[in-house]
């Protein structure tokens, strides 16, 4: 479980194909804290460490993973939002994430206004999807890229978020341009909602 508040961005390594799999071996400030079996959201998609050689670790992402996300994209160089497991002890500073991506969007537009970024994203819409809780709604909850944000705009196939300079400045934001493909997790508790509406009717 995560919180949706991104640690820092750590850098891809390489990516090495192994059938319907890859595995992405990357670095970032805290590889020596890391244990094998430990998990960790990338751009939001939680991924089990498999190695750790002190300076890079690895984790593997397998076929239904790529085909839901944008971890498929990645090559070496590219940086990807990392955050460990949520300390259950602690405050929720984001909201409820899981690491389970379900879909990708693409970037249409990012404008600066006035020390902010407005970034609008598009996704396929999926009706049947869309009436289990697979959307936005208006000042709800999503996660991007591993970053729990607010929405605004919401539509029915797009929404946009605002994103302070703290945010664009130490998360994968600011690679973020129009057609750039992101990760989207809808939030959880709009799921459950729908799910129990379900057995109402």
């Amino acid at each position: 479980m995560f919180s949706g508040i991104v640690e820092e961005s750590a850098k891809v390594v390489s990516v090495t194909k192994d059938a319907g799999n890859i595995h992405i071996e990357l670095t970032c400030s805290f590889v020596s804290e890391l244990s094998i079996d430990q998990s960790v959201a990338h751009n939001g998609v939680c991924l089990t460490v498999v190695r750790n050689t002190g300076k890079t670790y690895t984790v593997t992402a397998v076929e239904e993973t790529l085909r839901r996300s944008n971890l498929g994209l990645l090559q070496a160089g590219d940086e990807v939002n990392v955050e460990r497991s949520m300390v259950m002890n602690g405050r929720l500073d984001g909201h409820i994430v899981q690491g389970h991506v379900d879909t990708t969007a693409r970037c249409e537009s990012v404008s600066e206004t006035d020390g902010s970024w407005l970034y609008t994203f598009k996704y396929t819409v999926d009706r049947a999807m869309a009436a289990k809780g697979y959307f936005t709604v208006e000042k709800g909850s999503v996660c991007v890229n591993g970053v729990s944000l607010t929405v605004v705009n919401s539509q029915d196939d797009g929404f946009s978020v605002a994103i302070i300079p703290y945010t664009h400045d130490n998360t994968n934001f600011k690679n973020i341009v129009a057609g750039s493909i992101v990760n989207l997790e809808f939030d959880i508790l709009g799921k459950y909602i729908c799910k129990m509406r379900h057995y109402e009717d």
